[in-house]
């Protein structure tokens, strides 16, 4: 149309333009359009016609193509992303193996029948981060604070085994550690006499963990009788099986006497989470809800003798002028 346009004006060019009237309307008949009409033609109202269409570069496609969307990313393989993805999975359980959980592996037959041997508990390491400290009952993994593991076979792994233990899936071969019931803290008196019971700053404890036969205490020369009085920042623990538990009643000549450091404990016990058949939690038993703390009488008798002497201070006193006098002048 624009092309149409363009030549309708040219012709009309010159002196030829002013024939008589009968001249002029062939002229405006041979005029279609003014040449400011094509302006008002709206927008992609030619865009059918065979010269825009050839030429593909019409007004209309210009504005298609800067409206568009952009092209999507090119989205990466699956087998690109894998080693991203392990990278993180890596990283992610060495950071749970430090600060949070941890997986071991129960090497004896000295917390039967609460743990068997093969067991594969799981282990809180983030409550220590946070002040706390192990608590009658508990079930404690600790390092071994004084050679207690020496002379014990270690075991050999191998590859596979030992990149699951890094990340904390196995437990390591390298790291020798212990795992037992927590029986005294800090201040407390703990005590065997005989067959037991076993007592808690004299009070006894009915313990339906021990394992079935063994008695709560043993009854030879080598530790199975004693009292002792743990000190402040450790903890005195046993085995449920207690005659086949080597633990602190057997280490009283050690530099710790026995005792485990609060500093050596890794973490509690809080769940036997392998084999599947064997799942089970492990709470604080009953018996250690009773009231065990060494510091509760006194704090009672304390609390029971301020009153009684404020009570006598207070007293009016008859016929006793110099204490009144002095009570007076004070």
């Amino acid at each position: 149309m624009g092309d149409l346009a363009v030549g309708a004006r040219s012709g009309h060019e010159g002196p030829e333009e002013r024939p008589g009237r009968s001249e002029e309307r062939p002229g405006r008949s041979e005029e279609p359009v003014p040449p400011a009409a094509e302006d008002d033609v709206p927008p992609g109202a030619d865009s059918g016609s065979g010269d825009d269409a050839g030429r593909g570069g019409g007004r209309d496609e210009r504005d298609d193509t800067d409206g568009a969307a952009p092209a999507p990313r090119k989205q990466r393989s699956f087998w690109k992303e894998l080693p991203l993805l392990i990278g993180i999975a890596l990283v992610l359980a060495l950071l749970i193996k430090t600060f949070l959980v941890q997986a071991f592996s129960i090497p004896s037959d000295s917390m039967q029948n609460t743990l068997q041997q093969g067991d594969r508990v799981l282990v809180d390491k983030l409550t220590p981060w946070f002040g706390s400290e192990p608590e009658r009952g508990e079930v404690v993994v600790f390092h071994d604070p004084a050679e207690w593991l020496a002379g014990e076979p270690t075991a050999d792994p191998n590859v596979l085994q030992t990149a699951l233990s890094w990340i904390g899936l196995m437990p390591s071969s390298e790291e020798k550690d212990l795992i037992k019931r927590v029986v005294g803290v800090g201040g407390d008196t703990v005590e065997c006499k005989g067959t037991g019971p076993l007592k808690v700053n004299g009070k006894a404890l009915n313990e339906p963990y021990v394992y079935p036969g063994n008695t709560p205490c043993t009854v030879d020369d080598g530790g199975g009788q004693f009292k002792v009085k743990v000190p402040e920042g450790k903890i005195w623990v046993m085995g449920d099986h207690r005659q086949n538990s080597l633990d602190s009643r057997y280490h009283q000549q050690d530099k710790h006497q026995g005792f485990v450091p609060v500093g050596n404990v890794v973490g509690r016990a809080v769940v036997v989470a392998w084999p599947p058949t064997r799942w089970s939690t492990l709470p604080v038993p009953d018996t250690f809800d009773q009231n065990l703390s060494a510091a509760a009488p006194g704090v009672l008798g304390l609390a029971g003798a301020v009153p009684l002497v404020l009570w006598r201070r207070r007293r009016p006193t008859v016929g006793n002028t110099r204490v009144s006098g002095s009570r007076t002048a004070g």
